[in-house]
């Protein structure tokens, strides 16, 4: 049996019932929706090592509360396996390509019933949030945004293996913290443990910072921190608090997106 059935055959019945493996564009995705019915949706993206697959709480969560998912593979991830590019000297690259990708996702998207363009949201955890951040740099039509474990201030891993190869000017030229003049003042929901050993909080600290000052209304961004979870290095999920991160972030959405009772399920 393959990587990809093994994974998704691993899945909750009650969620391999509502989700099927797309290729959308170039990227493998797992697409959630109990129905043809139009309904919002969150564009998700893991982080580096995992796979769409991961975290089948999430995303039976968000339907439940209204809103669709499409879960995608990070380059050189899941569907898509490349050992090469899951190293931490890859990460840059991977981050890259995949803000590139989510154009293509979107419009093959558009092909498929259930999923309302016009009310979708971003996310993504440690790298996945790096990619969604680099995208919401540039004109989009995304409402929100949830980021975990991740980052938008580069400067405190600017020697960090995964920009190692990046001249002093081109790391300044992509450092999202500096170049926010195109970012749209949308919902932003961000969740960091201030002992992540492997994204230092800080650097999430001074972007949200930076965020919030040139917001006209900075209470659209919410900064959920925690002292200690539990999870391994603080980094990987959000440990005895994970429950929580799940339940804030899809309560935070569905009033981003304007979801009503009535279309929970």
């Amino acid at each position: 049996m393959g990587f990809v059935s093994t994974r998704f055959e691993q899945l909750p019945s009650r969620l391999r019932a509502m989700a099927s493996v797309e290729r959308l564009g170039k990227v493998p995705a797992m697409v959630i929706k109990p129905n043809d019915n139009p309904r919002p949706f969150l564009l998700w993206i893991h982080g580096r090592t995992a796979d769409k697959e991961l975290d089948a709480g999430r995303y039976l969560r968000y339907v439940r509360r209204g809103i669709n998912i499409c879960a995608v593979d990070l380059p050189g991830h899941g569907e898509r396996f490349d050992s090469a590019l899951q190293e931490p000297e890859a990460a840059f690259e991977v981050v890259k390509q995949m803000s590139e990708e989510v154009d293509g996702v979107l419009e093959s998207l558009s092909e498929i019933d259930g999923f309302e363009l016009e009310r979708c949201a971003i996310g993504g955890m440690s790298a996945g949030g790096i990619a969604s951040i680099v995208r919401l740099l540039h004109p989009h039509p995304f409402k929100a945004a949830v980021l975990e474990a991740t980052m938008g201030q580069w400067r405190l891993s600017r020697h960090h293996k995964m920009f190692s190869h990046l001249s002093d000017s081109q790391f300044a030229a992509c450092n999202p913290a500096d170049h926010l003049e195109h970012w749209e003042e949308i919902p932003v929901i961000s969740f960091h443990s201030r002992h992540d050993a492997w994204i230092p909080y800080a650097a999430q600290e001074e972007f949200i910072a930076r965020l919030k000052q040139q917001y006209k209304d900075p209470k659209k961004i919410e900064f959920v921190t925690f002292d200690h979870t539990g999870a391994p290095k603080e980094h990987l999920g959000f440990g005895r608090e994970s429950a929580f991160v799940k339940e804030v972030q899809v309560s935070f959405l569905a009033k981003a997106l304007e979801v009503s009772m009535e279309k929970t399920t």
